[in-house]
């Protein structure tokens, strides 16, 4: 019997959330359209408000499957800074078990600025996060049904594969949730990690620039043919897909306003998976990543509003879903 219902590997951060009405939104219009935030040069500009929490992939999903009754453990790399004490309290505090290591120099650490459409810029500088070894973890301690990794960039990324391994010798089932980082390198170069993948989430953006192909079912089956059983493609205010290689669910946004969006891919990508953890069909696990989702982005932080077994149970009873399926 594993002892661990799932293990998340990725960053930890200190994450420090700045306010202030003193920005500017510009459109930048051209061949790279796209939106920029600007400060006013040579002024000291106020802050309203501070806010400090713990982020990173491996925590943020750590606590999410946590919340929802699942045994947890997180692996990640720590400095030997007064951060990475926050973050071990953090992580302690939620009843995850911190199964990394901790190194000489700065804990990770992210200034995220918020902006005029509510979406968000990040400033991150990355500790430690990209020196994580496979060969420095006691992989006695990795005894678990799911393995959930997020993007480990730089010499880390060795990690992903050599986790794939472990998992696949260890009859434990893999989730990948990458970011632009890695999706940007295309299929070849991910292969041996989507081979070992069961479940693979991520969004729109991502996908395409992962396959190289345009429209949803055309992007899932070229996902589906690199490895995944599961996948997942979220389209932000849109809604999400989800497709087990013979159907495909579609399951609307909620309309709400939206507060703050760090944390949302995590929340949903980690929900979705302790679903399935859970047993549940996909259907429902989808129902589960669209609610908690919903919670963190009305609220600010990227884990404060996490929802919690029976938060959970109680905000799906009272709320109507609307979902489709067809075939793919």
């Amino acid at each position: 019997m594993p002892k661990y219902d799932v293990i998340t590997l990725g960053s930890a951060t200190l994450d420090v959330f700045v306010y202030t009405k003193n920005q500017d939104l510009i459109k930048v219009s051209g061949l790279d359209k796209r939106d920029l935030m600007a400060y006013p040069i040579g002024s000291k500009i106020l802050i309203d408000e501070l806010h400090f929490s713990i982020g990173g992939g491996s925590t943020n999903t750590a606590t999410a499957f946590a919340r929802l009754g699942l045994k947890t453990g997180c692996v990640c790399r720590l400095g030997n800074d007064d951060n990475s004490k926050h973050v071990l309290d953090f992580l302690k505090k939620e009843g995850i078990d911190f199964l990394g290591v901790q190194g000489e120099g700065y804990t990770d650490y992210s200034i995220i600025l918020n902006s005029i459409a509510h979406d968000r810029t990040i400033l991150t500088y990355k500790g430690q996060s990209n020196k994580l070894k496979f060969s420095d973890i006691n992989a006695s301690k990795l005894n678990t049904r799911w393995f959930y990794l997020g993007t480990m960039t730089g010499a880390s990324f060795r990690c992903l594969e050599e986790f794939c391994a472990y998992a696949s010798k260890n009859n434990a089932l893999v989730a990948f949730n990458p970011s632009t980082y890695l999706a940007e390198k295309g299929l070849r170069f991910l292969s041996k990690v989507l081979k070992k993948t069961a479940v693979l989430v991520l969004n729109d953006e991502e996908a395409a620039l992962l396959t190289g192909k345009k429209g949803i079912p055309e992007m899932l089956r070229a996902l589906h043919k690199s490895g995944p059983g599961i996948v997942v493609i979220t389209e932000g205010e849109k809604g999400a897909h989800a497709s087990d290689g013979n159907s495909l669910y579609f399951a609307p946004a909620f309309k709400v306003k939206v507060v703050e969006s760090t944390g949302a891919g995590d929340a949903f990508a980690s929900t979705f998976v302790a679903g399935l953890a859970q047993r549940k069909p996909i259907e429902q696990a989808l129902m589960m990543a669209m609610t908690n989702a919903t919670s963190v982005i009305t609220h600010p932080g990227a884990k404060e509003k996490l929802l919690t077994t029976g938060e959970m149970s109680t905000i799906m009873k009272k709320t109507k879903y609307s979902l489709e399926k067809q075939p793919l």
